[in-house]
């Protein structure tokens, strides 16, 4: 099983919103292999909490105005470290480089496949955060 084509448009269309915010290091995993309840994550760092907040409310945004889609779920707002998007299909994780680097969701899902975003404007990373 793969992540379904709406669940990669929402993770490219997210991703490209997160980039164009500042976010960087914007990776999307298929996680459809391993977990039921989801098909991507989609990683994404900031440098500071008010970049955390900046980012996760333009993707909600982009998300309405383009999509029709509202989150069903959003988590981590109050202190935006580590601020979380559920779109169901799609969960979207924006956190602040000090959580990318402590909790390594790429590293804790490396089994899970890399999903290509086609963003514009910015090269993305190949190297997991926390690893050396």
């Amino acid at each position: 099983m793969t992540a379904t084509d709406e669940a990669l448009a929402i993770a490219r269309l997210a991703g490209q919103t997160a980039s164009d915010k500042k976010g960087t290091d914007v990776v999307a995993l298929d996680v459809s292999e391993n977990l039921a309840i989801t098909d991507v994550f989609l990683v994404v760092s900031a440098n500071n909490e008010r970049l955390v907040g900046a980012i996760v409310d333009a993707i909600e945004e982009k998300l309405i105005a383009e999509m029709g889609l509202r989150p069903t779920r959003r988590e981590g707002d109050r202190e935006n470290r580590w601020v979380l998007l559920d779109y169901v299909d799609v969960v979207v994780h924006v956190q602040r480089d000090e959580e990318r680097e402590l909790y390594a969701l790429e590293r804790l899902w490396k089994d899970s496949p890399r999903i290509g975003l086609e963003i514009t404007g910015v090269e993305t990373s190949t190297e997991i955060p926390g690893e050396q």
